[in-house]
């Protein structure tokens, strides 16, 4: 009778919990991250059913921004809520701790995804490109899932769209070129919708869809083949024009740009926005299998991209990698619980953000883990005092190259990179942003006219010590009052005061 008696009170028990995690239950976290979306120079026209499901269902954020204008230190970002000088990946290589395991040890359990799995609260979903270097045989493999992770779908290297590998949980799968199979964005598209299937309803879910669009190599899928005929990159007052008064990466560009050059990079922008398409159709999918489950109204979908790209400004062909709004600012869209529709936000979102974001809406206090970030949620509910809200963010970033000659450009000497078309360079190995810009966005919301010589002293000083405490804070001191803030005092001490030696090639931009 005894045993008999202490089963049914543990039942009791139970139920009483199911009960209560019925009443007040957590919400579900849906994160869609792209590669290489620009917001600034058109990259959101194609995707009109997420503008319409998640944009105008929500908030669009108008100044989001990334800590670091390439893929995987941008991804390190959002992973940890970390800027690049805490979490130490600088660059798309093994070598600047890209998915390395130096990386996989000392990052990885400080992810938000290892937070929700160590509480266990969240069941936790991944699909689709993690970081560039992931896979690698030097950091183990597929075989390697990171901390965090209940379900593990993660492509094997860089976005790919036919012939990849993914990890399904530590196991190759290889895909092919055929496309009712291996499209990858339709493949992400039908794992994510398995895996909202098959969960388990008794715990609420963190799911990530990472998709391959629209990175290079731009391969549409066959039925958005000839879509866009006549689009072009637009023809902004930076376009095709020589960046003068700014860092000599941008001043080596060739102005005009040749007229195969023009034609490659319109091509290139076409394509950018047939593989958008899909993932168009992959929101509209997630959207509405949530809506048919009855779950929509308790899930946040959040959207947003690693960085932004451009296509000809300042006459630099095609890429990211500068610390421009076109590359530096990003898509910010979000749904969710007590979310008002048709909203719109100006104030300034960094994407170290994300994690602290993630990790409130699951009810976890961010002040106990090590984010740079802030979580934006009480902006979004309504809750929150915009006023007090922070007026800058650092963006970071360090060169990439080799110390060998690009073959196809060898007058140009070791050193430089992604020297495509014209031998015109988008990146170096000594990489130094040495050059002091200020911009008037409001009045030069396109960056022609370089103001840092004109600009009153006492405030460029009082930006640059913000700049030097910037680059060496870590948790709390990153989310200090900025130079335009009311509360803002400058303390000298607290440039130094954590000050950590950093290589001197780091670029670093005050926003």
């Amino acid at each position: 009778m005894l045993i008999l008696g202490f089963i049914l009170i543990c039942v009791t028990l139970h139920c009483n919990s199911l009960a209560e995690a019925k009443a007040n239950p957590r919400p579900n976290i849906v994160l869609i991250l792209t590669d290489d979306l620009d917001v600034s120079i058109g990259g959101m026209m194609p995707l009109v059913k997420t503008k319409k499901l998640i944009g105008d269902a929500g908030i669009t954020f108008t100044n989001a921004f990334v800590a670091s204008p390439l893929c995987c230190p941008s991804r390190a970002s959002i992973l940890t809520g970390k800027y690049p000088h805490n979490h130490h990946v600088v660059n798309n290589t093994l070598e600047g701790n890209c998915s390395s395991t130096a990386w996989q040890k000392t990052q990885e359990p400080e992810t938000f995804s290892a937070f929700l799995q160590k509480h266990g609260t969240y069941q936790t979903f991944f699909a689709g490109k993690y970081l560039n270097e992931y896979g690698s045989k030097k950091a183990g493999g597929v075989e390697h899932v990171p901390l965090g992770w209940d379900h593990w779908f993660a492509l094997e290297s860089n976005s790919k769209y036919y012939n990849y590998t993914l990890s399904v949980n530590g196991r190759a799968q290889r895909h092919g070129q055929n496309y009712s199979e291996d499209y990858l964005t339709d493949v992400l598209a039908n794992i994510s919708i398995d895996f909202l299937e098959n969960k388990s309803n008794r715990r609420p879910f963190f799911m990530m869809v990472s998709t391959p669009a629209p990175h290079s190599p731009w391969t549409a899928a066959p039925q958005y083949e000839s879509s866009f005929p006549n689009v072009k990159a637009p023809r902004d007052p930076n376009f095709n024009i020589h960046g003068k008064d700014k860092h000599w990466l941008i001043r080596q560009a060739k102005t005009p740009m040749t007229n195969s050059s023009v034609e490659f990079l319109d091509n290139a922008y076409r394509k950018r926005w047939r593989t958008l398409l899909s993932v168009d159709d992959l929101v509209e999918k997630v959207v509405r299998k949530l809506e048919v489950s009855g779950e929509l109204s308790n899930t946040y979908i959040i959207f947003t991209s690693d960085n932004g790209y451009h296509t000809g400004q300042f006459s630099l062909p095609m890429d990211k990698r500068q610390l421009y709004e076109f590359d530096i600012r990003v898509p910010l869209l979000v749904r969710g619980p007590y979310i008002k529709p048709n909203q719109t936000s100006p104030l300034l979102i960094a994407n170290v953000d994300l994690g602290p974001t993630i990790l409130d809406i699951a009810g976890y206090n961010v002040n106990e883990t090590q984010m740079d970030g802030m979580s934006f949620l009480p902006i979004m509910t309504g809750k929150g005092n915009s006023s007090t809200w922070r007026s800058d963010v650092l963006v970071e970033y360090e060169g990439e190259g080799s110390n060998i000659s690009d073959p196809a450009c060898p007058l140009l000497g070791p050193g430089v990179s992604e020297c495509f078309p014209d031998c015109v360079c988008e990146d170096s190995y000594n990489n130094t942003y040495v050059f002091v810009e200020v911009y008037n966005l409001t009045a030069d919301p396109f960056q022609l006219s370089n103001i840092a010589k004109s600009i009153d002293q006492e405030v460029l000083e009082k930006m640059n010590h913000r700049l030097m405490m910037l680059q060496s804070c870590s948790g709390r001191s990153c989310r200090t009052p900025g130079v335009y803030d009311s509360q803002f005092r400058f303390d000298p001490q607290l440039m130094f005061s954590s000050l950590v030696p950093h290589r001197n090639k780091r670029r670093q931009m005050l926003k």
